[in-house]
């Protein structure tokens, strides 16, 4: 059965417009667990724009689904993530200028940064996933660090209109998909999906788990939380 990830980032954004208390990320995680969430993601940025220290700690004693923590190959978030020991870390860039995660890690040009990273975790007995765009060289150099699994970037077809551009990108997305379970790793996908365009990228042979969490956010503000994820795992489940 295909698994969503409830990403949580964009509730704390909401709170930290404020700098106050509400809305609590950690009770939007137990609402979306309530909805039939299979899994809680959050990212931990160096800026803390978002989800803090503390989210991230009561995250790991509260949640009962999996837990999925994505952060950047940087050594103080590396060491909180190990201290923390989230069922599963996926690896992101991350730039401090950008609104939300451009593109895929570049496993190519930092291929020994990821490494140590990903041996870091897996020392550490924490499940890695990298986030890579749908593009071969990217994933045949992140298959040869023995990773659990890969997280597609889905932005591309996300953002594409309807029409040849979308087909292209749906397109890519198969075959990179179809590389990544040939060499035996557990297939993700996210970003950009919605409850339009979803449908296609549920349905690519093999896929496991998508991390979804704008467009579940946004849906929430008008018809709540319970409600938003519900609709999307029914999404996820209409013939494309």
């Amino acid at each position: 059965m295909l698994e969503l990830g409830v990403n949580i980032d964009h509730v704390a954004t909401l709170r930290q417009a404020r700098r106050t208390y509400e809305p609590d990320p950690v009770t939007a995680s137990l609402l979306a667990e309530l909805a039939g969430a299979d899994g809680i993601t959050c990212h931990l940025r160096e800026d803390r724009r978002h989800i803090q220290d503390r989210d991230l700690h009561l995250l790991k004693q509260m949640v009962q689904v999996k837990l999925n923590l994505e952060c950047a190959c940087e050594s103080e978030v590396l060491e909180i993530a190990c201290q923390t020991k989230p069922d599963q870390v996926t690896l992101v860039p991350e730039k401090r200028e950008e609104v939300t995660t451009e593109g895929g890690l570049d496993v190519v040009g930092q291929w020994e940064k990821v490494a140590s990273s990903v041996k870091k975790l897996q020392d550490a007995g924490i499940p890695v996933s990298l986030f890579l765009d749908p593009d071969s060289a990217q994933i045949e150099a992140g298959a040869t660090m023995n990773v659990e699994a890969i997280e597609l970037h889905t932005g591309v077809y996300a953002l594409s209109k309807i029409g040849p551009d979308r087909e292209k990108a749906l397109a890519q997305l198969k075959v990179a998909s179809a590389e990544i379970v040939d060499a035996g790793i557990r297939l993700h996908a996210g970003h950009g999906l919605n409850y339009q365009n979803v449908q296609a990228v549920a349905a690519i042979d093999q896929m496991v788990e998508l991390n979804i969490g704008h467009a579940i956010v946004s849906r929430a503000v008008l018809v709540g939380f319970e409600r938003a994820v519900r609709e999307m795992k029914a999404a996820m489940l209409q013939k494309s």
